[in-house]
């Protein structure tokens, strides 16, 4: 088993002089292919900082950030740009949907970016919303979609196709208990399908879904754990409503 994501002594500040602020402060994290990882921490913890450098978004200030073994702080933009596009999928708290497209079409665009054929893109794409229970709202427009379906379609934009690390920020914000545990349970698939899984939770029920539960604390990395119990055979596991 091999690393997909590693952080080695990172750091991260906005701002210089008086303004300067240290949102990452030696933060030393490794997720391995398989591994579902949770991280949590209150207000200002540096939670997002930690998952926009992860996914290459925003370079750190200061030490290593490897992606599926490549070293990211030496790569090019457009290399950069093609390992996000082939290998990082993510899930943002806004959803980032494009509003002139269907949610099949949302799906099915990186991989249609990445070279696939329309029609591959578009049958991997209504299997990702099928195991979401959004098969039947695929040629719906995101402002046709209710928050927790919209919600459910950036998910499986995230895990479509071959992604190594996928990276999720509050993915369960907009979605009632039972969606909620669902999301988990199709990142926990993902990750048992060989990628690894970064996801920011305030929730201490959906993060014990996790392999483990990274801690922040003003930048830092203050304590890792095992979650107290794997939920599989205690939770609900078919999707009601929307």
């Amino acid at each position: 088993m091999s690393a997909a994501l590693v952080l080695d002594g990172v750091c991260k500040t906005y701002g210089s002089g008086h303004a300067a602020v240290d949102a990452l402060r030696g933060v030393c994290v490794t997720v391995d292919e398989g591994e579902l990882v949770a991280v949590m921490g209150p207000s200002g913890s540096g939670k997002s900082s930690l998952l926009t450098i992860a996914g290459t978004l925003e370079q750190a200030t200061s030490g290593d950030v490897r992606v599926d073994g490549q070293l990211v702080g030496g790569m090019s933009p457009a290399a950069t740009a093609a390992l996000r596009r082939r290998s990082i999928g993510f899930v943002f708290q806004d959803y980032n949907l494009l509003a002139g497209l269907t949610a099949a079409e949302n799906v099915a665009m990186p991989m249609e970016l990445d070279g696939t054929s329309a029609r591959a893109a578009r049958r991997a794409a209504l299997a990702a919303l099928e195991r979401l229970d959004l098969a039947a709202r695929a040629d719906q427009y995101p402002d046709d979609l209710s928050g927790g379906e919209r919600q459910r379609v950036a998910i499986a934009r995230a895990v479509v196709g071959d992604r190594r690390l996928v990276l999720a920020d509050e993915p369960t914000g907009a979605l009632d208990t039972v969606n909620g545990e669902t999301v988990m349970r199709l990142l926990r698939e993902v990750c048992r399908a060989g990628a690894a899984g970064v996801v920011v939770t305030h929730d201490a029920q959906l993060a014990a879904w996790a392999d483990r539960i990274v801690f922040l604390r003003d930048g830092r990395v203050v304590d890792h754990t095992a979650p107290p119990a794997a939920p599989e055979s205690l939770l609900v596991t078919t999707p009601t409503g929307r």
